[in-house]
This record gives structure tokens, sequence and C-alpha cells, in this order.
């Protein structure tokens, strides 16, 4: 870690207060999720399907002799699926525990960013966007949605209003 991301954890929370993000595209839009989440960052992978499981899992993978439940982003966010031909990339996030496979468009760089770029949700958010960011980010020329990994991960409001 570097002497500066210690000094900004040392702070209390504020403006100088900074938090990292492996940045992702789905749709062109620009999500981050936490970088402590990540586990590792997989190009196309040979997925299996899983019978009855809810519309957002894409089935299972094989990591290293571990099995991973994929999802796909695109679904959970009730986006398009990805275009034929375009080949996509997964996030590998630890929740409880349990590795998952956040398939995405693509994954970017790591972004360091400040408390004075961090807001809550704005009211013209998406309602199905709002229910699984945990703020965003007005950045240079455009708005980070932080990713809430637990919530991404959550379908029993799905499950509920079906």
């Amino acid at each position: 870690m570097s002497r500066d991301m210690s000094e900004a954890r040392g702070k209390t929370a504020g403006a100088d207060d900074h938090r990292e993000f492996v940045s992702i595209t789905v749709a062109g839009q620009l999500f981050g999720i936490p970088v402590l989440q990540v586990q590792d960052v997989l190009g196309p992978q040979r997925i299996t399907r899983i019978p009855l499981a809810p519309a957002e899992v894409a089935g299972s993978l094989n990591l290293r002799g571990r099995i991973v439940t994929a999802i796909d982003l695109r679904t959970r966010l009730r986006l398009p699926p990805l275009p034929e031909g375009q080949a996509g990339m997964s996030v590998v996030v630890d929740h409880g525990g349990e590795l998952y496979s956040v398939m995405v468009d693509a994954v970017g760089e790591v972004l360091s960013l400040g408390g004075e770029t961090a807001e809550r949700n704005p009211a013209t958010l998406d309602p199905i966007w709002r229910e699984v960011s945990g703020g965003i980010h007005r950045l240079d020329k455009t708005l980070l949605i932080v990713l809430d990994v637990a919530r991404v991960l959550d379908f029993s409001a799905r499950a509920e209003a079906a």
C-alpha cells in the first residue's frame, strides 16, 4: 500500500478519504466494484447453465478447481444481452466466503476516488440500478455507479415481486 493511501486511510472520513474501485463497463455505463471485494478478472469463460436458476444466474464455471456461480450483470440490470460476437469479461468477487463471477462488457483500471466526488444515488437513477448501487461518483466526463456486491447478488426482491 502506498504511503499516500495509508495516510488517507488514517484520517477521518471526509473529502480526503479515498476509496479504490475496479472500473467496469456495461452497456456503455461505467460502474465500480470496491477493489477489496475483487478476487480475479477473467476473459471469456465456458459457462455451464444451471437448470431452474434465476435468469440473472448465467450458470457456473470452474475457476482453478472451484465452482463459481456466474451472474449476468446485463440481465440483473434489465439490459439487452451482449451483442452476438462480442466477448465479455468477468470480475470474480468474494461474498460471504463464496466466489461469484460478475459478467460485464469490459474491465478498466483501478480508480482511487476521493470523498469530494461521492454522492448518494440521484432520484433520476433507474430504480433497478438504484437497487444495486451504493452511490455514485461524478467524474470529469462521466458518472461512476458504485455497485454494492451484496445487493447485486440478492435476488429476493425480484423473487417476491414475481
